[in-house]
């Protein structure tokens, strides 16, 4: 949180172990997951772990999903069966990051799936936000509660002035329209002292920590 500084909130991040203890990114094993039609099942494996994880811990947490997992009625459905089973308690903590880069193919469904979900008391966030589908008609049709901030503006944000220029635009709509935003890879102080400057609610990246297997209580 820019402005406590205090941590309040963890992605899920999908990773794989190989068998001499690696760590697999998942650029290299989603495209094929995607091919083989495992995609869906990876999901659903994800949101079961994280709920299950964050069960009896205070932070809020997200988990990812591409429009394909919202078009897909059984992955929606697994989902939808996960919040009732958790109630209320765990739901007002839960993130849904769709994933911005996948596009939106079906925007009634999608729109659709964000009001079903935020009837639970779940929260909506549009990730890498400035790629993909940036259009801001959309954001406010699609009532969402968080947009991140691609790396790409980001990343060289104390040394870009037109990278500057439009994380500052984007910010100052989101302010209007009563939306939060997320910095991605935030990571170094230069970033992180201009990030806060330009008004952005959040930030995330090494500046504060790696992709780990637990969160530090």
């Amino acid at each position: 949180n820019n402005s406590n500084l205090r941590i309040e909130k963890y992605e899920s991040l999908v990773r794989l172990c190989s068998d001499d203890g690696q760590i697999v990114n998942p650029s290299v094993f989603l495209p094929v997951a995607k091919r083989t039609k495992l995609y869906s099942m990876i999901t659903r494996i994800m949101s079961e772990k994280t709920f299950e994880y964050f069960k009896d811990k205070d932070y809020e947490f997200s988990v990812n999903l591409s429009v394909e997992d919202i078009l897909n009625e059984d992955t929606v459905g697994y989902i939808s069966d996960l919040i009732s089973i958790h109630g209320n308690s765990l739901n007002e903590r839960i993130i849904f990051e769709i994933v911005e880069s996948e596009g939106i193919e079906n925007f009634p469904k999608v729109k659709k799936f964000i009001e079903n979900i935020k009837s639970g008391g779940c929260r909506i966030a549009i990730d890498d936000f400035g790629t993909g589908y940036s259009n801001f008609n959309y954001i406010g049709e699609l009532n969402v509660d968080f947009i991140k901030i691609d790396a790409s503006m980001i990343k060289n944000i104390d040394s870009d002035k037109s990278s500057r220029i439009i994380t500052e635009t984007i910010v100052g709509f989101c302010q209007k329209m009563g939306i939060q935003t997320v910095a991605e890879y935030v990571h170094s102080k230069e970033v992180f002292e201009i990030v806060r400057k330009i008004g952005i609610d959040y930030s995330q990246g090494y500046y504060f920590g790696k992709p780990t297997d637990s969160v530090k209580i």
